[in-house]
Formats: C-alpha cells, structure tokens, sequence
C-alpha cells in the first residue's frame, strides 16, 4: 500500500507542479505589456489572499489602494478568473454604452434565489421585453401618484425623528431603512409593509437577513461556490428568508390579480399607465398593476414572472435609496452653510403651505438637485456596476479576455482628481450650469450607471431623495454627532457606512 501511495505520488507531484507553472504563466502573460497593471499574483489563488480575512470596509479601503498604486484600470485575479477595475471614462463609455456587453457579473447570481430572473439580472430577449413593459410604470402621471406615498411616509419618519432626546443623536441608516421600504412597498405593491410602525415584522426581518446573507456570501471565499454554500448554516437562514418574502408577494398578486378580474379592469389601452378611468378620475397605478396588465408575445405575465419584477424592486428600491438618503442627510448636517441655502429654497418655494408637493414643486428645488447630485458623486449608492465578458472584448485600445469580469466604479470616477478638482471638497455648485462637469465625458458621473442598462428608476430615486430631504430640513436643523467623525464606507452592491449614519435633530421653530 505504502509502495502504490509513493507511485502516486511521483505521478502526482510533477503534474501539480505543471499546473501550478502554467497557471502562473497564465497570469503573468494576459496581460504582458499592456495598460492593464496590478498586483502579482500566484498560482491557483490569484490575488485572493489580499482580500482574505478582511472585513468589507477594508476590502473596500484595499480596493481603493490599489487604484492609487496601479490607476484607472488594475486587474485582479481571485483565484482563475481574472477580474478588471475600470475608472478611466473612455473604457467606461464604451462598456456601459455597449449594446452587447449587458451581462451582469457573476456577484449578483447570489440574488438569483430571491430575484430569479427579474429585470437586475436578466439578459437578452427578456430583458428587452420587461425593459420595455417597465419603463411606463416611470411616466410622469405615475410618478405624481408615488410622491404622495413619499409624502405620507415622510411624516411617519418625522414622527420617529421627533421623538429622538433633544441633545441625543440617532443612527439614521436603520431608520432611513424602514422608511423606504415603506415607500417601495406601497410604490411597487400597492400594498403597505408598516416598516416604521413594526419593525420587528417577519416581513422586514426577512428583507434584513436576506440582504445579510447575500453580503456575507460576496466576500467569504468559502461561501462563494454554491456547493459549499448549500451545505452552510446561512444557506439555511436564506431559504427561511425567501420563503417569507415569496410568499408575501405572492399572496399580493394573487389578491391584486383576483380584483382586476372582479373589477373588469384589465384593459390594454394606455390609460392603465396614467391611471385615468376615463371617467377622469386617477387611480393608483402600482408597478404590480402594470404587470399584471402586461403582455409578451400575447401571453399575460405568469404570477412567477411578476413576483421576478416586484421582488427586484422592492431590493433595488429600498436599498439603494436607504444609501442615498442617508448620506445625503449626512452631508446636508456636516455642512451647515448648504443646510441653511437648502432652508431658504423651501421657504421660497412653500411658504408656510403645508401642501403636499407636487413634482413641479420638487423640481423646482434645483439647490437641493446640486446638493444631491454632489452627494451621490461622493457616496454614489451604487458604488461599483459589474459587466461579464463572454467574448474578448475590446474598450478602445486594450483587449479584455472571454470569461473575466469587468466593474465600473462610479466611486472612483467620483474622487478622481483629474475629473473632478479638490474631490473631497463637497461643492454642489461644480454641478450649476455656469461650471457645469457636462463639459467633460458624461461618463465621468455615473451613479445611476449609464447606457441601455441604466438605473430605470432613477427619477424615481431623486424624487424620493427631494420630498424626504426637504421635508426633514422643513422640521429639523441637522447636525452630525460630536463623537461621529466619518462614516467608514464598505461596498457590498450597495454602498453602507460599516459604523452608521449618526446624526442630531433639533426641532425647527415654526416649521
């Protein structure tokens, strides 16, 4: 026995080696006299180890690091596949405005299991095909229609800020967090979760673990391969979640589908985008409606094909926006000369209306819209976008491999110095039209993404972020905890302060 194990062994070890040098001169060679630059890395393991054990704020700053050291374009190895970060707006335009490179990066298939193939993550025909049923859930008359429910639920969370300890401070993320999906809940549903008022529901537990869960799995290297996935203890911790949340929205649909049929609504002319009942009186249009009202090939959408949808935005819809309020809340207190600009433009706007706004109302606050627009080029809510290269793929002057990954950072894009002059320095007014970054590539600035995948929601977003802001402004003066000095950033598809959003708010006099 010992003799054959030793036979094995002569055979075995000379074979190791060969893969072991061959993998390696795989690595060094790709991309041998090119742009592309980074860290060396080794045999099997790529660069893996320089992210191994590392929290996901110190990945972050480790990513980070690397673009100081290497520049715009640094390429990484996790193991086999080759990995490329891009932030130089050439190679950008030419990713995000391809026609052909829509395939998301393997880092959001760990959504798959709750998402399924929704809007996020589905390509080709039938991504087209619910791009296109989608895009009238965004008309105007709709989006009316969702700035009252921004509205309702902005008093809620001013209730809950009102009863914060005049001297005390509060962390906003979780708060911001329950807000939203409130607001996305009712927006894409019809439907109420009462995030604000029961927190401790099953449902929001379940959104908590689940995006828990899909964080934890993007930087654990053991739990990356589904194999080893499946056989976790927080693989067990997600089916529990997806089926609380499945069967949430299923009972929705079902209900909401079982009305339409009662009612006769099931039209399929236009006015089911407006809500009009032609009899001029607005109806509420939830995204759910339209889907149901939906057609491909002249087929309805299956209760399947819509929970796909609605269960991608109510991730996309709370997520992100949590991430946007809450730092544009964080700035808006750090920064007290734009806080007081931000209270002068309402009064001059609403007076002492106390009117719900309309969207003329929110457009009209173009302050507000620069203060936002430099917020998110700080602390875009979506920090890096991820595209999968199939074929080689060339971006102007470089060549990238089939089967690598490719990510965009509008983060990075967002504090390059030679894009945007004193980065750190927040100055809404680079965004004013007299010194307008329009000047520059437009992919310089891409927080909502850009290209036939873009944000389809992101006029939506801004919205929410305008009624929110300005009605907290209205009530509260803002500031930023003594003891708080920053929040320390980690990526994990959506951006997230590792220690909180922690803030002080004093009631307004008057307001």
């Amino acid at each position: 026995m010992n003799e054959l194990l030793a036979q094995l062994l002569i055979f075995a070890i000379p074979l190791i080696i060969f893969f072991l040098i061959a993998d390696y001169q795989k690595k060094q060679n790709v991309f041998k006299g090119t742009k592309f630059c980074g860290p060396t890395p080794l045999p099997i393991l790529g660069n893996g180890l320089i992210l191994s054990g590392k929290s996901s704020a110190e990945i972050f700053t480790t990513c980070e690091d690397l673009v100081k050291t290497y520049g715009s374009c640094v390429r990484m190895w996790l193991g086999s596949t080759l990995n490329i970060m891009i932030s130089d707006p050439k190679y950008v335009e030419i990713l995000l405005s391809s026609n052909t490179l829509i395939d998301k990066s393997e880092d959001y298939t760990f959504l798959r299991n709750w998402l399924g193939d929704g809007l996020l993550l589905s390509t080709g025909k039938k991504w087209h095909s619910r791009r296109k049923i989608i895009t009238p859930t965004f008309h105007f008359k709709i989006l009316e229609q969702f700035v009252e429910i921004f509205d309702r639920q902005g008093d809620t969370f001013v209730e809950t800020l009102k009863k914060v300890k005049p001297n005390g401070s509060v962390n906003i993320y979780p708060l911001v967090t329950l807000y939203a999906l409130d607001v996305i809940c009712e927006s894409a549903m019809g439907t109420t979760a009462n995030a604000q008022l029961n927190s401790d529901s099953e449902y929001v537990r379940a959104v908590q673990d689940i995006t828990n869960v899909i964080h934890l799995r993007m930087f654990d290297f053991l739990l990356r391969p589904e194999p080893f996935f499946k056989i976790s203890r927080i693989a067990r911790r997600e089916k529990k979640a997806i089926k609380v949340l499945h069967d949430f929205t299923d009972r929705v649909i079902v209900a909401r589908r079982n009305e339409l049929l009662q009612s006769g609504k099931q039209d399929n002319n236009y006015n089911r985008y407006t809500g009009d009942d032609g009899l001029g009186i607005k109806k509420k249009m939830a995204l759910l409606d339209v889907l149901l009202q939906s057609t491909v090939d002249g087929k309805p959408l299956t209760n399947m094909d819509i929970r796909e949808e609605v269960d991608t935005f109510m991730f996309a819809g709370h997520d992100t926006t949590t991430s946007g309020i809450s730092f544009l809340l964080y700035n808006i207190a750090l920064y007290p000369d734009v806080q007081k600009k931000i209270v002068e433009e309402i009064k001059e706007i609403f007076g002492n209306d106390t009117r719900v706004p309309t969207i003329s109302d929110l457009n009209n606050l173009q302050y507000l819209d620069l203060v936002i627009k430099e917020s998110m080029r700080l602390f875009p809510p979506v920090p890096i976008v991820g595209r999968q290269s199939d074929v080689d793929t060339k971006l102007g002057d470089v060549t990238i491999p089939a089967g690598s990954g490719i990510t965009v950072s509008a983060y990075f894009l967002g504090r390059d110095p030679n894009l945007f002059p004193n980065p750190e320095t927040f100055d809404p007014e680079r965004f004013n039209v007299e010194r307008s970054v329009e000047t520059q590539n437009p992919y310089s600035y891409v927080p909502f993404s850009a290209g036939p995948r873009n944000c389809i929601g992101q006029k939506y977003a801004i919205l929410e972020m305008k009624s929110i802001a300005a009605k907290i402004v209205k009530n509260f003066e803002l500031s930023v905890h003594e003891d708080y000095k920053k929040p320390i950033l980690m990526a994990e598809i959506v951006l997230r302060p590792e220690n909180g959003v922690h803030l002080k708010f004093k009631v307004r006099e008057n307001c």
